[in-house]
């Protein structure tokens, strides 16, 4: 099927239509033409007042699958992901049986092969994640781990995360660590402050996250390798990789989309929604996020998107568990986020960043290229819920509520999802 897309404006730094206003014409698969486009036997997209870029990719996304496919599965994960404009995700090894050897690698690929999204696992670093044994990095590269970390789980040895970054500077792989001190963070549920406080929840301390950032940076100075951070969230946490990226470290970071946009006065109610971790911190610790998205010390936005079932979130507010489902709510993110952070600089983080991070091609607007495409309406107003949700996970501080912004229509394999 030809579609024509009018009077979109295209954001891609690299193609030589960026920031005009112009018509798309996909044919087959490819990008045919770009221009001024007058086809009647077309399906026609009146696209004025959004924007065209090339295929969003999330760095940090759980399908739950295998093992915990009643919170999510490969199938509603990648619905999810289309739904939320993403062409490729890259997933999170904390599975059961954890992603840790060739065969689950295999399973990853082969059940995803023929869908719109691109699905790439990363590899454990250690066996079950447990931060004690080293899995088979190199086996699991050649199979095609696209990235390697312990996911949800931080390394918490300081010899096997410098081991690590030793041992993957061989094939230049790229270490993925979560910051956490989880002995810091014990029993808390929140960020520790004035709130959690006045709550009387235990805290989850600034410091759990800035100690092991600061180790973490320490030893890639010490050994060398690639080191990427995930889900910054403090102040001290951003200029500790923004002076480690000055120092020339081989260093960078992501960002939860949602995390600049609640603190942690959010969970004054004990609604479960609201608990991630990282916690929703304090408004200097959102001020720096901006900063940090504007400066480019910040590399990157993921959807952290981490579903649950409700067995494991409708509960009191210290048994359930972290996370909330994410991906289809990024576009509304980013259109928040854009009040304070050019668009173009935003949409460049869901786009070339991860990809040249994880050595991945990058897709090109221009004529006779395949068509690898998101397509946004920053003013769409739509409401998360019930009919809209592709998910199996209902929980978000966004379910239920009208949003602004959102991702119509994604190409990519000769594919199409149009949501209009």
């Amino acid at each position: 099927m030809d579609i024509l897309i009018k009077s979109v404006r295209i954001i891609d730094q690299k193609s030589a239509y960026h920031n005009k206003e112009v018509d798309v014409l996909v044919s087959k698969g490819k990008i045919k033409k770009i221009g001024t486009i007058e086809d009647a036997s077309s399906k026609t997209i009146e696209a004025k007042g959004m924007i065209l870029s090339v295929g969003w990719f999330d760095m940090r996304a759980n399908f739950c699958d295998p093992g915990l496919e009643y919170k999510e599965d490969l199938f509603t994960g990648m619905e999810a992901a289309s739904a939320g404009g993403f062409t490729g995700v890259a997933l999170l090894p904390n599975t059961k049986p954890v992603i840790q050897s060739k065969n689950d690698i295999k399973y990853i690929y082969a059940r995803t092969a023929e869908n719109i999204v691109d699905v790439y696992p990363m590899g454990a670093v250690t066996i079950d994640t447990k931060g004690e044994d080293f899995t088979e990095m190199i086996d699991l590269h050649e199979a095609g781990a696209i990235a390697f970390t312990d996911g949800e789980q931080p390394l918490w040895q300081s010899d096997i995360l410098l081991k690590s970054l030793q041992y993957l500077e061989k094939f230049k792989g790229l270490l993925i660590n979560k910051p956490e001190e989880k002995r810091l963070n014990m029993f808390g549920h929140m960020n520790e402050g004035v709130n959690s406080t006045i709550l009387g929840m235990k805290g989850m301390p600034k410091l759990g996250e800035e100690l092991m950032i600061n180790r973490d940076l320490s030893l890639l100075e010490y050994a060398g390798g690639r080191l990427h951070l995930s889900q910054l969230s403090t102040v001290e946490s951003i200029a500790q990789v923004r002076a480690a990226k000055k120092k020339g470290l081989n260093v960078t970071c992501d960002v939860a989309a949602f995390q600049a946009l609640f603190d942690d006065s959010a969970l004054n109610t004990f609604d479960t929604n609201y608990k991630v971790n990282p916690p929703f911190r304090e408004k200097e610790d959102i001020n720096a996020i901006i900063k940090g998205l504007k400066d480019g010390t910040i590399d990157v936005i993921v959807s952290s998107h981490t579903p649950h079932d409700e067995e494991s979130k409708k509960l009191e507010f210290d048994l359930a568990d972290f996370g909330i489902t994410g991906l289809q709510t990024v576009a509304h993110s980013i259109q928040e986020l854009a009040k304070k952070v050019d668009l173009p600089l935003l949409i460049e983080k869901l786009t070339t960043s991860p990809r040249n991070l994880l050595g991945l091609p990058h897709p090109e607007i221009a004529e006779g290229e395949n068509a690898n495409l998101t397509l946004f309406a920053p003013e769409l107003e739509w409401t998360f819920d019930s009919a809209t949700n592709k998910s199996k996970s209902v929980y978000s501080p966004y379910f239920g509520k009208t949003l602004r912004g959102k991702a119509v229509a994604v190409f990519n394999k000769g594919k199409v999802i149009i949501q209009l």
